[in-house]
């Protein structure tokens, strides 16, 4: 009888609770499990806590029985999410940093890392599912976006020669924690060598498990902000690498209503960061809806005027479409399809379509509604529970 090897997963541990449980579910198993700790950078007017998440991190390998090792990210972080992040702001976009710390830590630097030590896999606590695509669903991709002769770039056009679908990226079944919009960067190929162990289970579950395997940090409270850097004022984060620029804030018809501390500072849809000093709509809140880099100004609207769906805004005089760049598909959608999009974490499902390419990694994709949408955001597309893919707002 020839013996079995077990595959050996690389487990980015944090010393919170679903990375814990993720590296108890999986020891369990059967797999080989190495916890390992992915350590960034910090700017040093942020309080340091990566020190004291390394060590819940490893008292959870401790009493799990499991070897904990030490990846180092801070380069990657630094150049890859906090520059990217700081200089899309100062060009008047609003960036996910999320997103690229995704591709270029979790699923770059952590990789890499992984298999330079002998990692079969890595596995992460995101709530998310990917799962190998069964017989019914390697049929093949219907288009492919070529260049045709005649049309002055790139169309959509019949390909069957496209490989198979391996695998495919879902939603969480828990939508309140589903976090599949922040993976739209992942390839097939970063699919197949990734574990998601709670992506199937609901917060609830896992903390029942986590006080079930006994885990140390089983009651540890949720982390929340941005990626390894934790609870942000994203304002006061980019003061320290932006100058502030006093701007006006202008109501609708073009009248100085207040003042603000820079536009690029400001996302669309947003309500906080500006002082008003005439608001002739009786203190309703005011939402910006405008953002002009050049003049430093922000134009403001009243609820009244905005359609409110969780924290997407819908307005007559917004736009229908936009311009995706930097697109990444999991899976190659079909032009003309209907499908929905994410234009934010955990907003709400808008219906579009893919209406054409613009170039190699360029989209552009149809709202039936007209929708507030920043540069620089990100756009996740699905259909049904499967995310396809995204791109960022040109």
């Amino acid at each position: 009888m020839v013996k079995k090897i077990k595959k050996t997963v690389f487990v980015g541990v944090s010393g919170g609770v679903d990375s814990s449980v993720s590296a108890a579910l999986l020891k369990d198993q059967g797999y080989n499990v190495v916890g390992v700790f992915i350590r960034t950078w910090t700017p040093d007017f942020i309080e340091c806590t990566w020190r004291d998440e390394r060590r819940d991190a490893m008292r959870v390998c401790a009493h799990l029985g499991i070897p904990f090792l030490e990846c180092d990210a801070e380069v990657a972080y630094k150049k890859g999410v906090a520059d990217y992040m700081i200089e899309e702001y100062k060009k008047g976009r609003t960036p996910n940093p999320d997103v690229m710390c995704n591709r270029e830590v979790k699923f770059g630097v952590f990789w890499d890392f992984a298999k330079k030590h002998g990692a079969d896999y890595i596995a992460t606590g995101h709530y998310a599912v990917s799962e190998e695509n069964s017989s019914s669903l390697k049929a093949e991709k219907k288009y492919s976006f070529s260049r045709v002769q005649g049309t002055g770039g790139r169309e959509p056009v019949p390909d069957h020669s496209k490989k198979n679908i391996s695998s495919r990226l879902k939603k969480s079944p828990d939508l309140s924690k589903d976090q599949s919009y922040f993976l739209w960067t992942l390839k097939q190929e970063d699919l197949e060598h990734t574990l998601f162990p709670i992506g199937h289970l609901d917060k609830k579950e896992v903390r029942k498990k986590a006080l079930k395997y006994k885990i140390p940090v089983a009651e540890k409270k949720d982390s929340q902000g941005v990626c390894f850097l934790g609870p942000l004022d994203m304002k006061d984060f980019l003061k320290h690498y932006i100058p502030t620029e006093r701007g006006d804030v202008l109501n609708e018809n073009g009248e100085v209503i207040g003042s603000h501390d820079g536009a690029v500072f400001f996302t669309l849809g947003e309500r906080h960061g500006f002082k008003i000093f005439k608001n002739e709509d009786n203190n309703k809140p005011l939402y910006v809806i405008l953002k002009n880099i050049k003049q430093n100004t922000i134009t403001v609207s009243p609820r009244s005027d905005l359609g409110e769906g969780k924290d997407v805004y819908i307005r007559a005089d917004g736009k229908n479409s936009v311009n995706l760049i930097n697109i990444n598909w999991i899976i190659e959608p079909e032009v003309e399809k209907n499908y929905k999009c994410q234009i934010r974490y955990h907003g709400e499902l808008l219906d579009c379509k893919i209406k054409s390419c613009i170039g190699p990694t360029c989209a552009e994709i149809e709202f039936t509604k007209n929708i507030l949408v920043d540069s620089g955001q990100s756009i996740v597309i699905y259909d049904g529970d499967i995310c396809l893919g995204g791109g960022v707002v040109r």
